[in-house]
């Protein structure tokens, strides 16, 4: 890609990334939306066992995450590295539709946080524009992500949950040919320094900002818990197919709260600040926590908590990798973002695991609990944190 591309924010690798988003989101969530479904009505699981599926991905995904972020850097290239997660994304999809057992999703169920593609987005236009870059893909994460579970639902009435996994990883083969075909790398010199020698050498202000972001990991538990508390309070009134349908249905929704919100935040991160922005979303989760608590069959007050769920997760997955940028130097770019996966994962990792137990073990309401006062302490944090990198 020419150096001047850069210039331009909507250029062919922001395209090309924002397609393989959207291709892959498409292929997510229609897994997400069926998965609680398969999990309860097909292989008989607990409910900590969602945790536990959940939890395990994000672990696995945050090791790759973490050394491929530092690869990237090493080598000096990123495109491959990207093609190839979607790879074992596809495959995932393959295995989930062939699991006669729960524990065996624990290995499949891979995350699609990519750190190696932020690097080269942020490489691919200006630290002016990087905010509305990132919620330019975010946006295009959009129509997949609304379309993903919509076809699930509608699916659900006609065909086998393992065929529509298999289904599912169709979107993910044209997410990797958008990779190929579109997206163009600079020449960028390899950094010799070793794993540890790289992340040890990330910047005060950035492991500071670190903080913040793992707190709120630690709350912010998988949206498909959401959906499972949703057909859990449906079901007594509607019946468990007509409340898998509503709850997948709500999802879809949610979606599309996050498609109409997205980019307009993006340009006013721009605008104003970032960190004051992903504050607000890190304290509206905490709300969306402590809305579920009066969770019932209420119909309105379901469309409306999946609507701020939407909201808050088109804040946070632009906003944080957007601010990220500004703390990190061109060398250390790749680690950097590998840093901040990792530090996302392992807070996914452990609050998915501890949410599942206390909502097998406790009571819904203990986890919706726990992940709203972290994220309102994840927000006062974040907001103590110096910028002036």
């Amino acid at each position: 890609m020419p150096e001047d591309d850069t210039k331009v924010w909507l250029n062919r690798n922001v395209v090309g990334m924002g397609l393989a988003s959207l291709f892959s989101e498409m292929s997510s969530e229609m897994a997400s939306a069926v998965l609680p479904i398969f999990l309860s009505s097909v292989l008989g699981a607990p409910a900590y066992a969602l945790g536990l599926i959940e939890g395990v991905a994000e672990g696995l995904s945050t090791l790759f995450e973490l050394w491929s972020g530092w690869y990237s850097d090493r080598i000096g290239k990123r495109k491959g590295l990207i093609a190839t997660f979607y790879v074992v994304i596809a495959a995932s999809m393959v295995g989930f539709a062939a699991a006669t057992n729960w524990l065996q999703l624990m290995l499949l169920g891979w995350s699609i946080r990519l750190p190696v593609r932020d690097t080269l987005l942020v490489e691919s236009t200006t630290p002016a524009t990087v905010n509305r870059a990132f919620s330019f893909m975010r946006t295009l994460n959009s129509p997949g992500a609304i379309a993903g579970p919509l076809l699930a639902t509608l699916l659900l009435a006609h065909v086998p949950i393992r065929i529509i996994f298999l289904i599912a990883a169709v979107p993910c083969l044209c997410a990797i040919l958008a990779i190929v075909l579109l997206v163009r790398e600079k020449a960028r010199t390899p950094d010799p320094r070793g794993f540890w020698q790289s992340v040890n050498g990330l910047p005060p202000h950035f492991n500071g900002f670190l903080v913040p972001v793992g707190l709120f990991g630690l709350a912010n538990f998988a949206s498909t818990f959401l959906i499972l508390r949703a057909q859990e309070v449906l079901t007594p009134g509607q019946g468990p197919i007509l409340a898998a349908t509503i709850a997948a249905g709500l999802y879809t929704w949610s979606n599309v709260a996050y498609c109409l919100v997205s980019y307009p935040l993006g340009v006013l991160a721009d605008r104003y600040s970032k960190k004051t922005i992903l504050g607000a979303g890190y304290l509206l989760f905490g709300l969306l926590c402590f809305g579920f608590l009066f969770a019932n069959d209420r119909l309105w007050l379901l469309v409306m908590l999946f609507a701020v769920s939407g909201i808050c997760t088109a804040i946070v997955e632009a906003s944080e990798p957007a601010l990220a940028s500004d703390f990190i130097s061109d060398i250390d770019r790749g680690a950097g973002y590998g840093a901040l996966s990792a530090t996302q994962g392992v807070g996914a990792f452990l609050s998915s695991i501890i949410v599942g137990f206390l909502w097998s073990f406790a009571s819904p309401a203990w986890g919706f609990l726990y992940g709203g006062v972290l994220a309102v302490a994840a927000s006062a944090l974040l907001m103590r944190v110096k910028t002036d990198a």
